[in-house]
């Protein structure tokens, strides 16, 4: 079981694991922090209508991340959700995606979007089965091909 705290988005571990997976996501697409792509800043994640959530594990290491932005005052957008190659296939990612509803929900949203890629199936399996249902391109993300909403309340 992970433990997770909110942390600065702008800093270390947040800085480290984002910086990870934008690598990663640039070897699976291309560069994805460019002109064109939904914004995702360490502003967009700062208190008072965001955070950047990271899971330590019993060691006390930072192994997964993401992050939540504001769309309007009920939605959020859940971004950058990030595990570290070490600590894949143990659920972290399903933990995390919880972490972040649950801190979405204590922001005061009631729903929650997010998006993923044509070559990240395990992904879009992943947030149908915690209930995310297909809906329109809501964030113009060019990379994406699903786009998915979930009611928090």
């Amino acid at each position: 079981m992970l433990r997770f705290e909110p942390v600065q988005p702008g800093a270390p571990p947040a800085t480290d694991l984002v910086a990870a997976m934008v690598a990663e996501m640039a070897v699976v697409y291309g560069p994805i922090d460019v002109p064109g792509m939904p914004s995702a800043t360490p502003a967009d994640f700062a208190p008072p209508h965001g955070t950047f959530l990271v899971g330590f594990d019993d060691a006390g290491a930072p192994v997964c991340g993401g992050g939540v932005k504001r769309l309007d005052d009920e939605a959020a957008e859940i971004k950058r959700m990030y595990v570290v190659p070490a600590a894949r296939r143990r659920g972290h990612a399903r933990e995390l995606l919880q972490a972040l509803e649950d801190a979405a929900r204590d922001l005061g949203y009631s729903v929650a979007r997010l998006d993923t890629g044509p070559r990240q199936p395990h992904a879009q399996a992943m947030y149908e089965s915690a209930g995310y249902r297909p809906i329109g391109n809501f964030n113009s993300n060019p990379v994406a091909s699903y786009w998915g909403e979930k009611r928090l309340d």
